[in-house]
């Protein structure tokens, strides 16, 4: 900007290697609609030009130094004066001086650290994006590009599916089974629900899936729960030992990976929800939580790598990929139903074929499922 309309300025531009050919990815924005961002993943490298073009052809624009920082940041919504950055990278692209005509910088963060998926919430906002800065003496000139930031993960090794006994005493009594308690963005919950005592009047059943936001700490908890689908799975009064299959397709909904203690700040989670209606408009329900992650199992080649012999095993998992953890048992604050777990024997493994082969990303950039 110049001061009062007087001086020079200039507009910058952020240029980044292989845009024609990147993928993009939506996201949210913060009043619910969507943009296409540059798609990067974790230990990606970040490299391109910054071009500065004056506004005033033959007038000198003085600075105190022109840099690039790539930033990652959270930022709660209840606390906008404080941006909470995990990830902070800054070079240098130019000392104090002058310029006296367009100008172009290149750049280069390499195999940069990129923790966490982005993400916009109810309450909390996590973003990655490159800022370029003319620092000047009374008001520097920005310029923010946002990118889009996917976290990949590796065939979960246990997977066993969710068989639990819920009910009322001397009134329901009804057995929920899901064939697995972690599904990928793209998957098929299947399922079955068996009455084997019924003494109350149902009026329908519905499946329902929530998205649970929680932000702050200690006395500061906000909880968010927002409906991403609901299905009604039964309409009218089931009999004993009538059962009623589920399937849900997970494909068509905007939904993120499970996302536990995101730097101490915010956790994202996901229930499915089991509702029984009564004839007098009662509710009776269960939580079960389950994990959603994104599958990445294809490679695309963008890097030349020297040639590696045939007979090399490629058994080994990327680090950046995120580990799988043992899901507690959830205690749901809304649950109504009274449980009585029962054991259920964990499937066999999958076939090797269906386990995504990992390579390393300094070798190759990853990509999700079409």
């Amino acid at each position: 900007m110049s001061f009062f309309g007087f001086g020079q300025s200039a507009e910058i531009d952020i240029i980044l290697d292989g845009a024609a050919t990147r993928r993009t990815a939506e996201v949210k924005t913060e009043d619910g609609k969507k943009e296409r961002l540059f798609l990067f993943f974790d230990g990606e490298s970040l490299s391109g030009k910054v071009n500065i073009t004056l506004k005033r052809p033959g007038y000198k624009l003085e600075h105190q130094g022109i840099k690039i920082e790539f930033l990652g940041q959270i930022e709660l919504y209840y606390d906008r004066g404080n941006q909470h950055e995990f990830t902070s990278l800054v070079k240098e692209l130019a000392r104090p001086g002058e310029l006296h005509h367009n100008t172009s910088y290149d750049f280069d963060f390499n195999q940069v650290e990129k923790p966490y998926e982005v993400y916009t919430g109810t309450n909390v906002k996590l973003r990655y994006f490159l800022r370029v800065t003319v620092v000047r003496r009374l008001t520097d000139i920005v310029k923010e590009v946002d990118l889009a930031v996917h976290t990949l993960s590796s065939y979960p090794e246990m997977n066993s599916s969710i068989k639990m006994e819920v009910g009322i005493e001397d009134s329901l009594h009804i057995e929920f089974e899901y064939n697995k308690s972690k599904y990928h963005l793209k998957d098929v919950i299947v399922g079955k629900i068996y009455f084997l005592l019924v003494r109350i009047k149902i009026r329908h059943m519905e499946i329902a899936i929530i998205r649970r936001e929680t932000t702050g700490s200690g006395p500061n908890v906000f909880n968010e729960n927002e409906t991403i689908a609901k299905y009604e799975i039964m309409d009218g009064s089931p009999v004993r030992g009538e059962s009623i299959p589920i399937r849900v397709f997970l494909a068509g909904y905007d939904l993120t990976p499970t996302m536990r203690d995101i730097n101490k700040k915010f956790s994202v989670r996901y229930y499915l929800n089991l509702v029984l209606v009564d004839e007098e408009e009662r509710r009776y329900f269960k939580q079960q939580e389950i994990t959603l992650w994104r599958k990445g199992d294809r490679i695309r080649k963008s890097l030349q790598m020297a040639p590696v012999p045939v007979t090399t095993p490629t058994n080994g998992e990327s680090d950046q990929l995120q580990a799988f953890e043992k899901i507690p048992t959830p205690v749901s604050e809304e649950a109504s139903l009274e449980d009585s777990p029962t054991e259920e024997p964990a499937p066999n493994p999958a076939p090797s074929e269906d386990i995504p082969r990992v390579e390393s990303y300094a070798e190759g950039v990853p990509t999700e499922d079409a």
